[in-house]
Formats: structure tokens, C-alpha cells, sequence
């Protein structure tokens, strides 16, 4: 009888101590597990951080062409419009600007003047929408209207930052017969508003300087350079 409640005692202490090695394990499998989701969740949280904070803001224009998309702002969005500009960046001034155009496929399908404007001032500045452009002499008339096949997205402003280029260009339509021709124009820059200020007389680079319209319509602003075949 001794002998036998001995080993039932015994039997009765591995069994326990079987059940608690058991619980342990589970307790560390689950507390495993909760790490692993808790770490997953953290890396989704991050790369939706990471994903999400690359898209939308304003454009930056650098020396040398290279654009920098998706740069967000962290000045007051400017009005009802919702547009952000780059922190620290003021509207371009013309006198700040150097301005230039070519005369590119002149008297072929195409033919239009490419527009660059370069940030020759010390701070970064921005452009918005499409330049104001007047052909040739007439610079007390209306300014050439937006081309309706231009991209979307003209209310975004484009920061330059000294030396920065962005570009536009003006689309010439060349009936043959009652047309302008002229060797330069007038450029204004626009405003947040649309509104546009002071004119800036540009004349024409190129091996034909020269042009022809009958009609003409301009590009917004942007920091590739519109048919760059």
C-alpha cells in the first residue's frame, strides 16, 4: 500500500509538471505571435507613412533640369485654390528672371516658340499657370489664351531654386494668308490670383527668329520641356 501511493504520488507530480510545461509553451507561442503582429502592423503603419507622403505638393525645379515631384509644402495653402508653395519661396519676379525664347519646327507641323525661364535671383522663388504673352507689337492687346489641350494642372506652383529652369511654349497657327509676323513678344508672370504683372520684352533666338500666326495659344508652366522630341 506504501509503496503503491508513492507512485501515485509521483505520477500526480510529472503529470503537473507536464501541464505547466505545456502552458508556458503556449503562453510563449501566443506572446510570439502577438510580437510578430504587433511588428507587421508597425511595418504596414510605416510603409503607408512612406507611400503616402510621396504624392501630392508642389514641384521644385533645380540647376541643371532635375525635378523633384511630390515635395510637400509646409507654408498656408494659398486661398480657396488649395495649392501649397515650398516654405520660404516667393513669386518670381521679372526682373529676377532671365527670360528667353527659340523659334522651334518654324513653318512645320509643330511650329511654336519654346519659353524659358531661369531663377537668376539668390532666393527660391515659384511660377504658376501660364505666362501672359503678347505677339509681335501688340502689347496693348489681350494676352494669347491657355491651349485647351494643355495638361491638367496649371494652379500648381513650381519652385525655382536659383539657377532653376521651368519652361512653356507658344503654340503658332499659320493659315497662310492674313497672318501676323513678328520677332519678339511680350511675357508677363501670373499671380496666384491669375492676375498678371509687369511685361517683359523677349526676343527671338533660333536660325528664324522670325514667325508667322494667324492664331496662337501658350502653355503652362513646367519644368520638362514641352515637345522635347
Amino acid at each position: 500500500m506504501r509503496t503503491s501511493r508513492i507512485r501515485t504520488a509521483t505520477l500526480a507530480a510529472v503529470t503537473a509538471a507536464l501541464a505547466l510545461g505545456l502552458t508556458a509553451c503556449g503562453g510563449a507561442d501566443a506572446d510570439s505571435k502577438a510580437a510578430g503582429g504587433d511588428t507587421a502592423a508597425g511595418s504596414a503603419q510605416s510603409q503607408s507613412a512612406s507611400n503616402g507622403g510621396g504624392k501630392g505638393g508642389a514641384e521644385q525645379a533645380n540647376p541643371g533640369g532635375d525635378t523633384k515631384e511630390g515635395a510637400r509644402s509646409t507654408a498656408a495653402s494659398d486661398g480657396a485654390a488649395g495649392k501649397g508653395t515650398t516654405a520660404g519661396a516667393q513669386q518670381c519676379r521679372g526682373d529676377e528672371m532671365l527670360l528667353t525664347a527659340v523659334h522651334q519646327l518654324a513653318g512645320q507641323q509643330g511650329d511654336h516658340l519654346l519659353v524659358t525661364a531661369s531663377n537668376k535671383g539668390t532666393k527660391p522663388c515659384w511660377v504658376t499657370s501660364y505666362p501672359a504673352v503678347k505677339l509681335g507689337d501688340g502689347v496693348d492687346g489681350a494676352a494669347l489664351p491657355h491651349s485647351k489641350k494643355d495638361n491638367a494642372g496649371g494652379g500648381q506652383h513650381i519652385t525655382l531654386q536659383p539657377g532653376g529652369t521651368a519652361y512653356s511654349a507658344v503654340n503658332l497657327f499659320d493659315y497662310g494668308s492674313k497672318n501676323h509676323t513678328a520677332q519678339s513678344f511680350a511675357l508677363a508672370l501670373r499671380g496666384a490670383d491669375g492676375h498678371s504683372g509687369p511685361s517683359y520684352s523677349v526676343a527671338i533666338k533660333g536660325e528664324k527668329p522670325q514667325f508667322s500666326w494667324n492664331e496662337a495659344d501658350v502653355l503652362n508652366w513646367s519644368t520638362k520641356k514641352p515637345y522635347d522630341f
